[in-house]
């Protein structure tokens, strides 16, 4: 180490390197791209969100992350492996909210995939699932079948099978947006503070702009279609009551302004 540098004066590794992504769906017209030349690193503890408008490849990018859609050019990198395929090192909560199994319980719904994934036993597996399940403000609802869960207790118990996981890194597609205004505030205040607990790594898919600022540590901006990078925004300052700071609305509005710029602003 050298000299008169700390532990804390390090860097933590990265995590996960996009390098150069391009991706490309078959349409009924020929090849539309999606994603044009798309770079980015995320560190280990760190959340990236990605934003931009509708269109602009958010949820592409994060299916090349899981492994769900090869890249026409470049590639993805997580701990310094090519990403090929899907594994447990990344595990996605999407914004739909039936991600459980109907079947089984929200206890067993989070301790099933310890038990096949890793081989624990069900105690073992059991007990991890009550823990995040009580992280999440689910005990009162171990026993309670999917059906029976508003939509905001479905999210938290598919946030908590997923961190239960213990994934390199978590992946959320717009997990709130079809939420009402009060339980997705709830669950990005819930999210940050697992943040904090867990200190897991994370990339994070919205079109909100005061969602992104709120929940993640750094913003990478993408044009409307195909995506492109615009520029990047530092918002590890930011934590769960900066939402009525002066900073903060200037901060939305400064990301505004890049992702929609006025037509002058546009053609200089």
């Amino acid at each position: 180490m050298p000299t008169g540098l700390s532990p804390t004066d390090i860097a933590p590794p990265f995590v996960l390197e996009a390098e150069h992504l391009t991706l490309d769906y078959a349409g009924e017209r020929g090849v539309v791209r999606a994603v044009d030349n798309v770079s980015f690193r995320v560190r280990k503890g760190e959340r990236l969100v990605l934003l931009g408008p509708s269109g602009c490849g958010k949820s592409s990018i994060l299916k090349a992350i899981a492994g769900f859609l090869a890249p026409t050019d470049g590639r993805i990198l997580l701990n310094g492996a090519p990403v090929t395929r899907p594994g447990p090192d990344r595990i996605v909560v999407f914004q739909e909210f039936d991600q459980l199994l109907p079947w089984k319980t929200v206890r067993d719904n989070v301790a099933f995939p310890l038990r096949v994934a890793r081989g624990l036993s069900s105690s073992a597996a059991r007990a991890i699932a009550d823990d995040m399940l009580a992280r999440v403000g689910l005990s009162h609802a171990l026993d309670a079948h999917p059906h029976t869960l508003s939509g905001g207790m479905k999210q938290r118990a598919a946030i908590a099978r997923a961190l239960a996981a213990t994934p390199d890194i978590l992946l959320m597609d717009e997990p709130f947006a079809a939420l009402d205004a009060l339980t997705r505030g709830a669950l990005q205040q819930d999210l940050l503070r697992l943040a904090a607990e867990l200190k897991f790594t994370l990339v994070f898919v919205t079109h909100a702009i005061d969602e992104a600022i709120l929940v993640g540590t750094r913003l990478h901006l993408l044009s409307a279609h195909p995506g492109r990078t615009l520029t990047t925004f530092d918002t590890s300052a930011f934590g769960p009551d900066s939402a009525e700071t002066a900073e903060f609305q200037r901060a939305v509005r400064d990301v505004t302004a890049a992702l929609f710029p006025r037509p002058a602003e546009a053609a200089a």
